[in-house]
């Protein structure tokens, strides 16, 4: 493979802009929280931030899956991010099989592009970025 193939550039990424300030963000919250905390409590503060920034959000947006015009699922994202992007707070020190599944159901199911995993660990924050390649138009 080619090198030129293997760099992604800037300009490559879906909402590169808005998904490096809630990457940001989740940096802010470690940094003044630190590590150790609960699950919850990361999503909160991570709230608080959005809301100071003016980033309009939605907490525990609900996406029903719906097959043959029947509701037969709902799934529950932390975050919708401008209707654009799915943020899924974790805390752990690694990404797992069953979160990254996860978020990526949860982009097919909504037909979004992009969904940011954000895991809140003993020493740092470590994300994600997660492309749902289903063809989906985009803004």
């Amino acid at each position: 493979m080619k090198k030129s193939n293997i760099i992604r550039k800037k300009e490559d990424l879906i909402y590169p802009e808005l998904s490096f300030k809630l990457v940001g963000y989740a940096f802010t919250v470690f940094n003044e929280l630190g590590a150790g905390h609960a699950e919850k409590y990361y999503q909160r503060a991570y709230a608080a931030v959005l809301e100071k920034e003016k980033i309009k959000f939605k907490e525990q947006a609900y996406a029903p899956l719906i097959f043959q015009e029947k509701v037969i699922g709902r799934s529950y994202f932390d975050f919708l991010i401008e209707d654009k992007i799915i943020v899924e707070i974790k805390k752990s020190n690694f990404f797992s099989k069953a979160n990254i599944d996860q978020l990526f159901q949860y982009l097919k199911t909504s037909h979004l592009k992009l969904g940011l995993l954000i895991n809140f660990g003993n020493e740092r924050v470590y994300s994600r970025r997660i492309v749902n390649t289903q063809e989906y138009p985009i803004d």
